[in-house]
């Protein structure tokens, strides 16, 4: 089946030609590269055709790594960018990048100051996602902000990484699960590396049936957060747990892997 993975990160080595930011060095890289050729060989034994591209701080604000991917893979690549919040024609950055392909930015959760309704503002305008990443204790943030813009698109990052930190709890999943009372939020099932107990993740499926339970799966997706998936573990230790082992309906389970990823970031 052709495949989805709604999240990655992609670097590179020539720091000439596509420099770090904040005085970040080639030794900062960890690893030091990961190219579009080099997750295709990880994603296409999978069945993995589409691929969404996650901004990291390696780069910052500068997104023509991800983008270039897209225009030498224009049917495999969508980016999920970075943009500098402070701006007052942010707006103006946001269309420049949706031409190039950038169908969404990543964000944190700390929403002190103006500049922050300005961008979930002009994303609901543009028709870009907000893609906060977070720690359990920002759930409330998330759903927060969400609330107060119901015209902006808003993709969880992780499931909070609920099972990163600390154990498993009944009190983190609830601030996850309640953000999906708001209809204009989604979630990715993503990291499942850094979450809980380790490969064959059994232990994460009560928390993603409940996940997939609260928010439906058209509003849920499948990421790998490659390449750290790939170092600690296999493409298919992350993506086998949605597949095969959630007794999803064969509908829901295209909808968790392919659907929501393509509606959000492909079409």
């Amino acid at each position: 089946m052709a495949w989805i993975d709604a999240h990655i990160h992609l670097w590179t080595s020539d720091t000439d030609s596509y420099p770090l930011a904040g005085g970040q060095t080639a030794a900062d890289l960890d690893p030091p590269d990961f190219t579009p050729e080099m997750y295709l060989r990880h994603a296409r034994p999978s069945g993995i055709e589409k691929v969404v591209i996650v901004q990291t701080g390696y780069h910052q604000f500068d997104n023509s790594y991800a983008t270039d991917a897209i225009k030498r893979f224009p049917d495999v690549f969508s980016v999920i960018g970075i943009v500098d919040e402070t701006k007052e024609n942010v707006q103006e950055d946001m269309e420049a990048l949706k031409a190039q392909g950038v169908r969404g930015f990543r964000i944190g959760v700390d929403y002190d100051g103006p500049q922050w309704d300005r961008l979930f503002e002009a994303a609901a305008r543009t028709g870009q996602a907000m893609c906060p990443i977070t720690h359990p204790a920002g759930a409330p943030a998330i759903k927060e902000m969400a609330a107060k813009h119901p015209d902006t698109t808003v993709v969880v990052d992780h499931m909070t990484r609920v099972g990163e930190m600390e154990p498993i709890n009944d009190a983190h999943i609830a601030q996850l699960t309640d953000i999906a009372t708001l209809p204009n939020t989604n979630v990715k099932i993503s990291r499942l590396h850094a979450l809980g107990d380790g490969p064959p993740h059994d232990d994460l499926i009560p928390m993603i049936k409940q996940v997939i339970d609260a928010f439906g799966p058209e509003r849920c997706m499948w990421g790998s957060d490659s390449p750290y998936q790939v170092v600690k573990e296999t493409m298919e230790d992350s993506i086998s747990v949605v597949r095969d082992k959630l007794g999803l309906s064969e509908s829901d389970r295209d909808q968790i892997l392919r659907g929501t990823a393509e509606r959000l970031f492909f079409s």
